[in-house]
């Protein structure tokens, strides 16, 4: 149940992201687009009065245009509010305008978005774009964990936010090797050493912690950092104090590492997955190294392409189908107008294109116009066919580079099986 749940979240975190996409592409003229923010606790009748206030106001309006079009957009507004008693849990934000197609078309769109967290403000704004920020900040990772890696010659320091893993920075050092010059004592260089060590040591704790305690929300989000290096080092450096107290007081552990530079920051991650276990981005990374370890097995349990997929899904063989989180295509039913003959296709739908810039072309039996029927997101369609066969389905990220690689070299779209087909 627990899976399902998290899978259910995965799947509107996706949608609520693509609807985020989709919006910020919209351009208005003037100040026609329309942004509202209803709180869960705002009565839907104050909202209505100050719509209609707003509705009187827009007379003032010296374009006959800009005019015409927010009066529009508010009486579409006012239209979907009568369906609302109160506001859902988390509240609902209303886009609503006369849109800016190509050439001089326009079309009046309206869009409703139940947030996934509550809404803590109330916001009527009239732009030439939406006002998306409270929500983008939804987007935003709540746990976040500092990782740090060292070694006597260098280190480096970044984030992992969520599935992704964000290098900030890094220091080198002048500690001496291990060889003295000569004319010098071993005791005296061993002194030098031993200082040039600890004031690196200090360097890297300051600059770290400062970096992390920067962290927006801090006591909230910071859930504790990582520190990666060979031994002796990251033991040295952690029984040292040389980090800020509150961060200090917050390692979750100490691992080890071949890598000091941006590398090792991946290599962390890894190496403490059973510290982190339970982070969406360990739990991504597993599926992604069983798909790759099968896919160089003999006769393996992997698969990836939209045709294989799909034909593994038909028949029940797919155990786990892995999708990749920045997947942008819809699937088209397409008909024939005159002799009825129908046909699937897959489009890809880079940012700022609609399936309205789609050609269709023509029927190849009786060569009249072919037109849409129904279009579906290819990770919803994908889904219920996951669904049918009680496949689990993941939306992996591109955040890391696991998931980079579904996206880039399996096109997105891959599946683990259940047993060996053709497909």
């Amino acid at each position: 149940m627990a899976e399902a749940v998290e899978m259910d979240e995965a799947r509107k975190r996706y949608e609520f992201k693509k609807t985020l996409e989709k919006l910020d592409l919209q351009q208005g003229d003037g100040t026609e687009l329309i942004t509202l923010y209803i709180p869960p606790d705002k009565q839907i009748y104050d909202v209505t009065g100050q719509l209609k206030d707003e509705f009187g106001q827009c007379a003032n309006i010296k374009s006959k245009q800009t005019r015409t079009n927010v009066q529009s957009a508010i009486s579409s507004i006012l239209a979907r509010l009568k369906y609302y008693k109160k506001p859902p849990d988390h509240g609902m934000a209303v886009f609503c305008g006369t849109i800016q197609l190509y050439g001089d078309r326009t079309d009046l769109q309206c869009t409703i978005i139940e947030p996934p967290e509550p809404l803590n403000l109330y916001m009527y704004r009239c732009s030439s774009k939406f006002e998306l920020e409270p929500l983008r900040q939804m987007l935003e990772e709540k746990v976040v964990y500092g990782l740090l890696v060292l070694d006597r010659r260098e280190a480096y320091w970044g984030f992992l936010r969520g599935n992704r893993i964000e290098p900030m920075g890094g220091a080198t050092s002048t500690v001496p090797g291990k060889q003295r010059k000569g004319g010098q004592s071993a005791a005296r260089f061993g002194r030098l050493r031993e200082i040039a060590i600890n004031e690196f040591y200090t360097k890297v704790g300051e600059r770290s912690s400062a970096i992390f305690i920067a962290e927006k929300d801090f006591f909230e989000r910071f859930k504790g950092v990582l520190i990666g290096g060979p031994s002796p080092t990251k033991e040295e450096f952690e029984a040292g104090n040389f980090l800020h107290h509150e961060i200090q007081k917050r390692i979750v552990g100490l691992f080890d590492v071949a890598y000091t530079n941006e590398d090792g920051l991946s290599e962390l991650v890894d190496a403490a997955k059973d510290a982190l276990k339970g982070m969406t981005v360990i739990k991504e990374k597993a599926f992604m190294d069983k798909f790759l370890k099968e896919l160089v097995k003999d006769g393996g349990l992997a698969a990836y392409g939209e045709e294989s997929i799909r034909k593994n899904l038909e028949i029940g063989a797919v155990d786990t189908l892995l999708l990749s989180g920045s997947l942008r295509k819809s699937r088209l039913r397409i008909r024939c107008q005159s002799c009825g003959h129908t046909d699937e296709r897959t489009v890809s739908m880079e940012p700022g294109k609609t399936v309205k810039d789609v050609t269709l072309g023509t029927c190849p039996k009786c060569t009249a116009p072919l037109a849409l029927e129904e279009e579906i997101d290819i990770v919803d369609e994908l889904t219920k066919l996951a669904d049918q066969s009680s496949a689990k389905v993941e939306i992996i990220s591109d955040d890391f580079e696991e998931g980079s690689i579904l996206f880039s070299a399996f096109g997105g779209i891959a599946a683990i099986l259940r047993y060996r087909t053709g497909f």
